[in-house]
Order: structure tokens, then C-alpha cells, then sequence
């Protein structure tokens, strides 16, 4: 999967409310799922109730969640040229009429997503258990540093989703229905493909797979992360100056690149600065908290991929 699943991925963030899918695009993702993003690949690594980190009485899960359909249902770069009656010829009943519908793809990476009477369910008790995980994860069970927790899984009755792999992609699609050219045909249960061009992925979901998550991410707390970075500039204040005088060389000291860098990604680099022992169980819900996942995420996903 390559950066033409990009585009997918930001819309249904923000058109589902803060759901993504799964990736690769056939991954099941239960809530409790626990999991890292490695080389733009969602790594599943275990589940909260299953490995039991949670006890049993602490498992709360809500009952379906009925979600807005119209809100699952949707496209970017999508026209339709075409959409009305089609005619065939069968050896038996001789000339026949069906619907038809040609779907065109502006671009590569355009797409078209169906789903039908999508549901959810969720971790209803997060707040109950959000600050044991902390220490659990990070000191008492695992050491973690970077960690993502299913807190909510979609799924839908059928889904559908075509992607084009490149600009001016087409796809004809066949139905019986006799609403000809007045019906979206588009992932019905009775269309066929007569034919595609330049479609990277097209597929149809029947069967209720949760596909679609909302998640938490661990994160440094922001007064902790303010302050490596104060700390980190006042070190590194007058470096040149230090170099200069310590190597006592003609060593030029350009300006230092790479600490803008390291300011950028500072979340990570501040981890690995801690002193030894300062991080520990006493101390862990000072350092990192829960957050939403956001469209940041959805470039993680496809980080390996560069821009």
C-alpha cells in the first residue's frame, strides 16, 4: 500500500468523526487492541482483556452504538459521466435492459467509499482505567514509550471502496436494477464491474469485520515536554563558542541543524534524555498522558512512504 491510500485515510477521519481505517486495509481491530505504527504498518501487539492487563471486572463495554450512515458514505475526485440503461442479449431472453453507471477518477488516489448501517462499540469505562494503564505500560508490565489503544471498533453490514492508482481511472459498473440512471449503483448488492482502467483497489465487504477504529496514543504531558525544550536551548546555548574553545582547533562550528530537528521531534528525543530512575512508577503519570488520535497519525501511517 503506497501514498495513493493517503487521501482515503484523511477523508474518513474527518468525515466519520475520528475513525481510520485499519492498515493494511484487512486488519481486524478489537477494542482493548494495543498496538504500534512501524514503517507506515499498524503492528498489533495484544489486547488488554485478552493478555489480561485489565481484570475481568474491569472490562466494560458499551452496547452497539447505531452510527450516522450518512456520515460513511463518501468520495473525492469522483464524477460520473455516465448513468442510465444498458442493454445485453441472452441466448434465451433475448435483448435485456439493465442499469448503468461509468464512475471517473480525477486523480490518482481519488476514491469512492460505501458503507451500509454502520455500528460501533466501545471501552465505556476509559476514564476508570486510563491512569493504571499508564503505569502499567510504561513501568510495571511493559516499557512502553509509543503506544496506541483501540478504544472503539466500526464495523458495517457491507462495505465498499474503490481507489484509483492513477489520474483518469475508470470503472463500469452493471446492476439489474430497473431504476435506470436514478440510483447510486455503486455498492449495491447485485452490481457487477463490467470493466475498470488505472483502479489500484476495488473491493466489497460483506461480512461485519472491524475495519475501522478510534484509538488513544501515549504522549508526553505538555509541561514536561515545554520544559526539555527550554532546557535543551539553554544547553546548547553558545555550543560554538564551547567547541571552539575545548577541540582548540580550527574546527568551524556551523550552525547546528540538527538540533532544530531534534525540537521538532522533541517527544521522542525526551524520553531517551531522562536521567536514569527518574522515570518510575511514582512518577510515570507526571510524564505521559492519553490523546486522540489525529490527522498527525494518519501521516505516521504513511511516513515510510515520504511526501
Amino acid at each position: 500500500m503506497d501514498l495513493i491510500y493517503k487521501n482515503y485515510y484523511r477523508h474518513f477521519y474527518l468525515k466519520t468523526g475520528g475513525f481510520l481505517p485499519t492498515k493494511p486495509l484487512n486488519k481486524n481491530l478489537f477494542p482493548g487492541d494495543y498496538f504500534q505504527i512501524k514503517n507506515g504498518t499498524i503492528t498489533l501487539l495484544g489486547n488488554l482483556y485478552r493478555n489480561g492487563i485489565l481484570s475481568p471486572d474491569e472490562v466494560n463495554l458499551s452496547p452497539v452504538i447505531k452510527l450516522n450512515p450518512s456520515s460513511w458514505s463518501f468520495s473525492d475526485g469522483i464524477s460520473k459521466p455516465y448513468s442510465g440503461r444498458g442493454f445485453g442479449n441472452s441466448a434465451i431472453e433475448g435483448q435485456f435492459e439493465f442499469s448503468k453507471q461509468v464512475l471517473a477518477f480525477a486523480n490518482k488516489g481519488s476514491f469512492i467509499f460505501r458503507a451500509q448501517e454502520p455500528e460501533s462499540m466501545k471501552i465505556e469505562n476509559w476514564n476508570d482505567i486510563q491512569q493504571q494503564l499508564i503505569i502499567k505500560l510504561t513501568q510495571t508490565l511493559f516499557s512502553f514509550r509509543e503506544m496506541y489503544i483501540v478504544t472503539e471498533s466500526a464495523t458495517a453490514t457491507t462495505t465498499t471502496l474503490a481507489v484509483a492508482g492513477a489520474a483518469n481511472a475508470e470503472l463500469e459498473l452493471a446492476s439489474d436494477s430497473e431504476n435506470f440512471g436514478l440510483v447510486d449503483i455503486f455498492g449495491h448488492d447485485n452490481t457487477k464491474t463490467i470493466q475498470s482502467k488505472d483502479i489500484d483497489y476495488y473491493h466489497r465487504e460483506v461480512k461485519r469485520k472491524p475495519a475501522y477504529f478510534k484509538a488513544k496514543k501515549l504522549v508526553v504531558q505538555d509541561d514536561k515536554l515545554a520544559y526539555f525544550i527550554s532546557d535543551f536551548l539553554n544547553k546548547t546555548y553558545n555550543s560554538s563558542e564551547w567547541t571552539d574553545t575545548f577541540f582548540d582547533s580550527n574546527f568551524h562550528n556551523d550552525i547546528d541543524y540538527s538540533s532544530q530537528m531534534m525540537l521538532q521531534n522533541a517527544q521522542g528525543y525526551f524520553l531517551d534524555m531522562l536521567q536514569s530512575g527518574e522515570l518510575n512508577p511514582n512518577t510515570a503519570l507526571l510524564y505521559f498522558k492519553w490523546a486522540d488520535t489525529t490527522l498527525d497519525d494518519v501521516e505516521k501511517l504513511f511516513e515510510s512512504y515520504g511526501n
